[in-house]
């Protein structure tokens, strides 16, 4: 489990009852509510309420101190009774199942709930022109989620492909832009453990990094300590998460192999890179200019080719004397298939996590047979809660440890304001970047 990183939760009292990490108990009374008791109206409002209060109680679902703030609008919304009995029962139950978060929240001591949060929307989809900076309603919690404050939020590829309208978000995520943020977890679902509260944490998120607050499952969620800068730990998780399933899992890569990785500076790239070489493999990659391929020979990489000046095929074929590397990661796709075969070696194992250059290709099915070849490849953004979690728990024991200790950490290519947003998808876009971008939220 993960270590808490703040003070224990604290109790404060509130009327008839106390709080304990934002959660109230089910007594509210006249005296806290600040209520006329001969106003019959209000009387109703506050009998209804508690009703459903208590029965929320009974099925131990948490209500925040958010609650006690409804009592108040329905006494200024109907000062002369203005709403039916019908329509007041109507407004408790909607206030109460369905605010952001609902009955389901349980957040930190001193922190209250905001109802609303800038974000980055967009009208239609387009170009980065159209991202924009608004407001939106907090995300609503599941009972196995975390609502995180976010420091940072990372730019992904895939954000490019949503906000162009080629990448559709998976049912029930967010329509927000953003994979993967870091910050500290202010409130909790029913099924998390309090212990979360105050912790903080890289997330990985099914959408909604780019905004204040962000919503993920607390399974999904990697411990980030002291020391350990936020900005880097908002780069790994999406990267991460991606290239430790695909290259050591699918890919079946270890030590000794040769691996050959496409996009060499790309943040997937990078990080294959690290990881790749921290477990003692040969990594060649492609980059489409010297100046990426002399960045990716610093970062680690054996053979940096230049695929506008080479054949990638001769080269690689000529360094590995003839024999091909083990694994492929391909995130090009269409032509590049063909070629990519032609790099592996019998047994080899070719991945696929992205289709940048077409979903097609046309392949000798004897030569995969003959040569027993392997042809994989995963999206892990549609995949199950369990298989993440599974996954996050695989890379806490294995990779993770890398980065909290220093012996690796993430290629920063550059940083933007989450106002400017579309500034960092613009230049994600262009090609230039080496590394991670990311956009600053609440910085830290």
């Amino acid at each position: 489990m993960l270590r808490a990183r703040s003070s224990r939760l604290s109790e404060q009292s509130v009327g008839g009852g106390t709080v304990c990490g934002g959660l109230v108990p089910m007594r509210p009374d006249a005296g806290d509510l600040r209520l006329e008791q001969g106003d019959a109206f209000i009387q109703f409002g506050l009998r209804i309420g508690a009703e459903i209060l208590a029965r929320e109680a009974s099925r131990r679902v948490s209500t925040g101190a958010w609650a006690i703030g409804f009592f108040h609008r329905v006494a200024a919304s109907a000062p002369s009774g203005l709403l039916s009995i019908g329509e007041a029962v109507i407004a408790v139950q909607e206030w109460l199942m369905g605010r952001p978060g609902g009955t389901q929240m349980i957040a930190s001591t001193g922190f209250e709930v905001p109802d609303t949060m800038q974000s980055i929307g967009m009208d239609a989809p387009g170009g980065p022109e159209v991202l924009r900076l608004q407001t939106s309603a907090l995300p609503r919690l599941r009972p196995d989620d975390v609502l995180i404050r976010v420091a940072y939020a990372g730019v992904n590829r895939p954000d490019c492909l949503q906000r162009a309208g080629l990448y559709p978000p998976p049912p029930g995520a967010s329509p927000l832009l953003g994979l993967e943020v870091s910050g500290e977890v202010v409130a909790v679902g029913t099924e998390v453990p309090r212990e979360m509260i105050g912790q903080v944490v890289a997330a990985l998120t099914p959408g909604g990094g780019y905004a204040e607050y962000c919503a993920a499952h607390w399974q999904h969620c990697l411990p980030v300590p002291e020391g350990m800068m936020l900005a880097e730990a908002a780069a790994l998780p999406e990267t991460l998460f991606t290239v430790w399933h695909n290259l050591f899992e699918r890919g079946l890569a270890r030590d000794g192999e040769t691996v050959l990785v496409h996009g060499g500076t790309s943040g997937i790239g990078t990080t294959a890179i690290l990881l790749a070489k921290a477990f003692d493999m040969e990594v060649i990659v492609t980059c489409g200019d010297d100046a990426k391929c002399a960045a990716a020979t610093r970062i680690g990489a054996d053979l940096a080719i230049n695929y506008r000046e080479q054949d990638f095929v001769e080269a690689v074929l000529a360094h590995t004397e003839g024999k091909g590397v083990h694994v492929v990661l391909d995130m090009v796709s269409g032509d590049y298939v063909p070629r990519n075969l032609k790099c592996l070696a019998e047994d080899g194992r070719h991945v696929t996590i992205a289709v940048l250059g077409g979903p097609r290709a046309e392949l000798n099915m004897a030569q995969i047979m003959m040569r027993r070849l392997t042809l994989t490849g995963s999206t892990l953004r549609p995949r199950s809660d369990a298989f993440k979690a599974a996954l996050a728990d695989d890379i806490a024991q294995n990779a993770w440890p890398l980065f909290t200790e220093g012996e690796l950490a993430p290629i920063m290519d550059a940083t933007f304001p989450l106002a400017e947003a579309a500034a960092a998808h613009a230049r994600m876009e262009q090609g230039e970047h080496i590394g991670k971008i990311v956009l600053e939220v609440a910085g830290g």
